[in-house]
């Protein structure tokens, strides 16, 4: 009895001929997460040959060989369309010796540049008899359709590639698509950053929102206070990151597309800054005596807004981002209420006993300082609830409440002309038995009262993985593949991804595609992989 072969799956050829013209058509389309704008696909399939396979650049293309980004892109998708291949395993049955090139085209030569908020993502590809054409106006969104074509490519039973007939045209729904890591409750090597990196390409992520540092630990060693990490770090030499590291993870991130925006959280969360830095903390009373603990940062002396200036000076000249998250959340006035200074400066600015006056007193002035430098501020909600006079270029982050409080904070703060990050119902550090990446997947961040210009202030939102319980061992199974649930809700369209059980089938294959590509993805639910993860 003969067969015919789709990807994994395999059907009697008396079965209907509409069942494996639809089943082989859908190959395409369940190979793909998170899911494209627009797809079409066939089955008619061609098979593909490691030995007879290229990449190549279009004549009309802007950039052509010697460019960084593709050129390294290009090893590394050959390496994770041919994994046996390259891995080593010997040599498969090919059956062919057609070639079959992939030819990459872009409209502009960003190949020496740095993602950024305005950075196009969009691409088309075209699969057809022994050549694929990708298109897209910048390099990023090659990158992006290049991920797209890796996850086209199937190997059947018997080991041999193949590829089948596809139209894609595709771009982000949201332009910000984060994954927020905290490097301070727990030290993460520059390893599992870099991993972690590398696993949000193959999800379309764009931002790596690094929490770097706050109460705990202060793991960022800096160029101008060096004594913030020799002091503040958990260990001042095996647990901290230095330039060279901050270095190598933003080029890591750049040659996959990813932006990298640096959180300094102040003027709570700041414990361990005051270790390496004098005279920053408040002092706290009890009683008319100091008690010999500290609270936030103190915000009524000059010598605080003069280290700030100074320390962001050279973390914009670290990081290329134009934005920098400033934080702004959870601060507890009781210290500052507590001393008695604080107190004579409340006075004599007329703040009263409102001490969300004083915060925002503190968060403007450090705004400022970043507008200096030309650049963009993110900071959480807590900014905006608080009143806080910002300028209209600020991006809120929300990050409190079930979907009835971030919907009213999403229409208050974009009925107020602000751009938004949605990360409330994304905080997939809490867990729970069962499939919660259901939660994530149905999340509709644009479901909030407001006129169209406000829905468009939502830039995207952010998954984050806050580090209480956290680190280098439980890291990437705890984000895989439960981040992707989230992914495809900022990429894709929802009206086409609105059913979470059809999207359960192609969540599973593409959670088997990360554990074929190292990448210690959690199971969904009951099953197997063709592919198991076979250990580090």
């Amino acid at each position: 009895m003969s067969v015919v072969t789709s990807g994994r799956y395999t059907f009697p050829s008396y079965n209907l001929v509409f069942f494996i013209f639809l089943q082989l058509g859908l190959h395409s389309v369940e190979g793909v997460w998170p899911l494209p704008q627009s797809i079409t696909s066939s089955p008619e399939r061609y098979p593909l040959n490691p030995q007879a396979f290229y990449f190549t650049y279009g004549s009309q293309s802007a950039a052509q060989e010697g460019c960084s980004v593709l050129d390294e892109a290009f090893k590394r998708y050959f390496s994770l369309i041919f994994p046996d291949y390259s891995s080593g395993y010997g040599f498969l049955r090919f059956s062919v010796d057609k070639p079959f090139t992939v030819q990459v085209s872009v409209g502009r030569d960003d190949c020496d540049s740095y993602p950024d908020q305005d950075s196009s993502e969009q691409y088309t590809l075209s699969v057809s008899a022994g050549q694929a054409s990708l298109k897209a106006e910048t390099v990023w969104g090659a990158l992006r359709g290049l991920e797209t074509f890796s996850q086209l490519v199937y190997q059947e039973d018997f080991g041999s590639y193949y590829v089948n007939k596809t139209e894609i045209k595709d771009f982000p729904r949201f332009q910000f698509r984060g994954i927020l890591l905290d490097t301070s409750r727990h030290y993460l090597p520059v390893q599992a950053i870099l991993k972690t990196l590398d696993a949000m390409a193959f999800s379309k992520f764009n931002v790596f929102h690094w929490h770097i540092v706050d109460d705990p630990s202060f793991p960022y060693q800096s160029r101008t206070f060096p004594d913030l990490s020799a002091k503040g770090a958990f260990h001042p030499m095996t647990h901290i990151y230095t330039q060279s590291d901050v270095g190598r993870v933003i080029s890591f991130a750049r040659m996959r597309g990813i932006r990298v925006l640096p959180e300094f959280d102040s003027p709570g969360h700041t414990q361990s800054w005051g270790k390496g830095q004098s005279d920053l903390l408040t002092p706290c009373y009890s009683g008319s005596s100091p008690s010999g603990t500290f609270g936030p940062v103190n915000p009524i002396l000059p010598s605080t807004y003069k280290f700030m200036a100074t320390l962001f000076k050279e973390v914009s000249s670290v990081f290329p981002d134009s934005y920098i998250h400033l934080g702004g959340d959870e601060v507890n006035f009781s210290c500052w209420k507590s001393n008695p200074d604080v107190r004579a400066f409340m006075l004599k600015m007329g703040f009263g006993a409102d001490f969300t006056k004083l915060e925002a007193y503190y968060m403007e002035n450090i705004v400022n300082i970043t507008v200096a430098l030309n650049r963009t501020s993110i900071v959480w909600q807590d900014v905006f609830d608080y009143h806080e006079r910002i300028p209209k270029d600020t991006v809120l982050h929300i990050w409190k409440g079930l979907p009835a409080s971030y919907a009213a904070e999403l229409s208050a703060i974009t009925k107020a002309g602000y751009r938004v990050l949605l990360a409330a119902p994304w905080y997939i550090n809490h867990i729970s038995y069962g499939q919660d990446w259901r939660n994530y997947y149905t999340v509709q961040p644009l479901n909030f009262s407001g006129t169209e210009e406000q829905k468009k202030l939502v830039i995207g939102g952010e998954v984050c993985m806050w580090g209480e319980y956290v680190d280098a061992t439980n890291l990437t199974p705890r984000l895989w593949p439960r981040a992707s649930a989230a992914a495809e809700r900022l990429w894709s369209d929802e009206k086409q991804t609105s059913d979470v059980d059809k999207a359960f089938p192609r969540l599973q294959d593409f959670r088997c595609e990360l554990l074929r590509r190292g990448i210690q993805a959690e199971p969904l639910f009951v099953g197997h992989c063709k592919h198991e993860y076979q250990g580090v």
